[in-house]
Order: C-alpha cells, then sequence, then structure tokens
C-alpha cells in the first residue's frame, strides 16, 4: 500500500502566501503596489498573503508576472525556508 503525507488545504494556501509576500518584501514591493499591479484590491491581497483565500491559476499566474518568478517556483512550497 502507497501513503503519502497529504497537506491540509489550508497550510497549503498560508504557504504560499507566506512565500507570495517573502518574495515581495525581498523586491521592496508594497501590498498595495503589488494589488494595484495585479488588479486586486489590497485587501484581497492581504487575504491572500493571509492564506485566507483559494487562489486560482489565473491569479497565482499575475502575481508570478509581476514578481518575475515562475509558478513551480511559487507553490514549491515543500522546499521553503
Amino acid at each position: 500500500m502507497i501513503t503519502k503525507k497529504i497537506m491540509k488545504k489550508e497550510i497549503v494556501l498560508i504557504r504560499i502566501g507566506m512565500k507570495i509576500r517573502k518574495l515581495r518584501e525581498e523586491q521592496n514591493i508594497s501590498q498595495q503596489d503589488l494589488a494595484a499591479a495585479c488588479n486586486f484590491e489590497k485587501s484581497n491581497m492581504s487575504r491572500i498573503e493571509a492564506g485566507r483565500t483559494n487562489l486560482t491559476i489565473g491569479t497565482l499566474l499575475k502575481i508570478c508576472q509581476i514578481l518575475e518568478v515562475r509558478l513551480v517556483d511559487l507553490i514549491d512550497i515543500e522546499n521553503s525556508d
């Protein structure tokens, strides 16, 4: 029997949000500026970074384009700091 460790969705969303925040801060981009560049409200970006909203692939792609990172790097939460 094959068993794999499955992470809860909430944990995944929190880790992705933390990664987005880390990347944004490393580039000295404010949450407001990232939200505006992605055509989101700041409150939506806040929820994304806090892991309190379910992200679509389209939303993740917009964020990746602005932060100039690959999607795979953003969602690679297994190897995050």
